[in-house]
């Protein structure tokens, strides 16, 4: 059983701390927080050294992470190179977060957010920038035509469940995700607190799914390909180890579309772009060329 398991808040793990903290007048960051992220967590933007973003040779660049944000982007490519859309070629760089590459200076000029995944596209004399992971997503769904419907109607229920998820997701993630796996003491409230909200989102998309194939509707769309990441992989049980605290499988109609979405060839490729955990097969640091699934997966580099 693992940590998080065998720890689980119904077990009582408050924190006294936060029953008895007073937040003072004016908030100072005076010490570090603690918890996973505490390394690179700071309450100011901008760079904090100089580091120039590689180019490749493709006309769009990509600098990401395999997160389930950084996955959205990488499916989304690979599913327009599926449909035979040259102009998706992309290169696919690193960023390691862990490691506060997003606070270089290169990255910075291309998401002042510093968060991963930005693009550039290269396409035009000049590049356009793009971060955001639902602004890309809708970026290269106008830019080739393709998974986005035209019909208003559509359209407007394929945005509406976008951005249904990038205002969701950071109540999974931030939330519930940080409260439960990564946060250095156990706060019964929080996880509570977040639990249900991510309990009654699954719902929210399971009653949907019930009544339609995808998402939107009939057919596949981004607003899948935004979702998916997040939802499907709770729904198997694959974020923060917390599939059987949250009871996923009960959600039977995303579990269904979670598994049908997953049988996709891009959707496999796309996940083992910029990917560093996990079996070595399914990890492609970088990917620069189709032939780098075949070639340059950590498995076959460790081989050389």
């Amino acid at each position: 059983m693992s940590n998080s398991q065998s720890q689980a808040p119904s077990q009582g793990l408050g924190n006294t701390d936060a029953d008895t903290y007073t937040p003072p007048r004016v908030w100072t960051w005076n010490k570090p927080n603690g918890g996973h992220f505490a390394s690179i967590n700071r309450p100011i933007a901008g760079a904090t050294h100089e580091r120039e973003l590689p180019r490749g040779r493709h006309p769009l660049q990509l600098y990401s992470l395999a997160t389930p944000n950084g996955v959205k982007v990488t499916v989304m490519l690979e599913e327009l190179l599926a449909l035979g859309h040259a102009g998706a070629e992309y290169d696919a760089w690193l960023i390691r977060i862990n490691e506060g590459d997003q606070f270089g200076s290169g990255f910075v000029g291309v998401n002042p957010n510093s968060k991963i995944p930005a693009l550039l596209d290269c396409s035009s004399p000049q590049p356009t920038r793009v971060f955001e992971s639902g602004a890309i997503l809708m970026y290269l769904a106008e830019k080739f035509g393709a998974f986005l419907p035209t019909a208003p109607a559509q359209r407007a229920e394929c945005l509406s469940w976008l951005f249904w998820q990038v205002g969701s997701a950071p109540y999974l993630g931030g939330g519930f995700g940080h409260f439960y796996a990564y946060a250095p003491t156990r706060i019964e409230y929080a996880i509570d607190r977040f639990s249900m909200e991510v309990k009654r989102q699954l719902d929210v998309l399971d009653r949907r799914l019930a009544e339609s194939r995808f998402v939107a509707g009939d057919d596949y769309t981004i607003a899948d390909i935004a979702i998916w990441p997040w939802y499907g992989a709770m729904a198997k049980g694959l974020l923060y180890d917390a599939g059987e605290f949250l009871q996923v499988e009960d959600y039977t109609h995303v579990v269904r579309w979670a598994d049908e979405i997953a049988r996709r060839p891009a959707v496999q490729r796309g996940r083992m772009v910029n990917r560093v955990t996990g079996p070595l097969e399914h990890q492609l640091h970088e990917r620069h060329d189709a032939s780098d699934f075949d070639t340059r997966t950590q498995d076959k580099l460790q081989e050389v």
